[in-house]
């Protein structure tokens, strides 16, 4: 399977920028498809990369219930994590018109969210409690930060979600790191760390190249060449 434990733990060795190298060689989509733009920022960057699942959902943050002060807590939505192939990366698209006025998750449900497998979060919206976050390793990705929660509730979960320029159906296989976050086609995800080896090597030639004492336009533009199979 393309999210077997042993493709997971290959595609954590390397980085968003190499992987993203990698899928663009099978054409298997835009080159301006499958990954988070700048709307949303690592929040610790110094950590290893992230592989998981996603497990999705969709909230509203600023408006009070109808009744009441609070509305009810979705212990469905545990049930539905569960059901997501470990590791588990969280996907949470807040669907207000202006995104982040509560945080989903801060210390309490980070802790949830471990203890249920999951390894990252991503949202659109807001996050609350770094510190505390931080300490359990949970890596995560927001647009912003809130000192509330709100009226933070989910509306539904496990339907497909878009989170900074990045569409992610339920079980979809992620990897995140400091650059942000792409989706790894499951038709392709075990050829991956393969192909990100090959091209490093590529990679190391010119970048070996343009140290060298013998650098020179000529000899750069020879090796490339050289790479590409150009005659």
């Amino acid at each position: 399977m393309s999210g077997s434990t042993s493709v997971v733990d290959a595609l954590r060795l390397f980085d968003t920028c190499r992987v993203a190298n990698a899928i663009e060689t099978f054409d298997v989509r835009l080159r301006n498809e499958g990954y988070t733009d700048g709307s949303v920022r690592c929040l610790f960057p110094e950590r290893s990369p992230v592989v998981g699942h996603a497990v999705t959902a969709r909230i509203h943050a600023a408006t009070p219930p109808p009744v009441g002060h609070a509305y009810h807590d979705r212990t469905d939505w545990w049930t539905y994590v569960k059901s997501v192939p470990f590791p588990r990366f969280v996907v949470v698209q807040d669907l207000d018109d202006r995104p982040g006025a509560g945080s989903f998750v801060g210390e309490v449900h980070a802790n949830i969210l471990r203890a249920l497998g999951c390894v990252a979060l991503v949202t659109n919206g807001a996050v609350r409690d770094v510190p505390a976050v931080r300490e359990l390793g949970l890596q995560m990705y927001a647009a912003s930060l809130s000192p509330s929660h709100a009226y933070a509730h989910i509306v539904d979960f496990g339907e497909p979600v878009d989170v900074a320029g990045l569409h992610v159906a339920s079980g979809a296989l992620l990897h995140g790191d400091g650059h942000g976050i792409l989706v790894v086609p499951d038709e392709i995800a075990g050829e991956i760390p393969h192909v990100v080896v090959e091209m490093r090597a590529q990679e190391r030639r010119v970048i070996d190249f343009c140290r060298s004492p013998e650098f020179s336009l000529e000899g750069l533009r020879a090796t490339v060449q050289d790479l590409r199979g150009e005659d």
